[in-house]
């Protein structure tokens, strides 16, 4: 009986000091004084569900942002393998990615409409060495001729670069 008494005493310290999931999470702190951030995003996996994860990530980032105050500004690169599933041709993409391309495809229509997405851009040079036809991609998705020109332009004018 004392080892329960004991056991339900540690249980109910443990629930009241230790935080839980439950609090709310912020980012306060990291976004103290900015109504504003403007990152370029690059990506360049090649497996279409974790391409996929990785533009859902985005966007809760984007709504996070603004649920915290914050205008994004995101532009959002594809290059190397990510370039085989932004493109309309399915005989180009692998068997088992065709299903989660098309799910890409519907992400980014839905995220080019959204708020804080200024653009979605594909190297015309990660295009030529993955073999795709840039007549093929994706309309929400506009060539730059070096995606590396691109993103080293963008942190000039002030963005982050993230390569998740």
């Amino acid at each position: 009986m004392l080892n329960v008494a004991r056991s339900t005493f540690f249980a109910i310290v443990m629930f009241v000091l230790v935080p839980t999931g439950s609090m709310a999470a912020d980012d306060k702190a990291a976004l103290a004084g900015l109504n504003e951030v403007k990152v370029g995003f690059d990506l360049k996996e090649g497996d279409g569900k974790l391409l996929l994860s990785r533009l859902d990530i985005i966007d809760e980032t984007r709504q996070s942002l603004i649920q915290q105050g914050v205008k994004p500004h995101f532009i959002i690169a594809f290059r190397g393998p990510a370039t085989k599933l932004v493109q309309t041709d399915p005989a180009m993409i692998k068997p088992q990615d065709r299903e989660m391309a098309t799910k890409i495809a519907a992400k980014i229509k839905q995220m080019s409409a959204s708020s804080g997405i200024e653009a979605f851009e594909q190297c015309a040079v990660a295009a030529r060495e993955q073999g795709t036809d840039v007549e093929k991609l994706l309309p929400e998705i506009r060539v730059v001729g070096n995606g590396f020109i691109s993103l080293m332009a963008y942190q000039a004018k002030g963005y982050a670069y993230i390569a998740p």
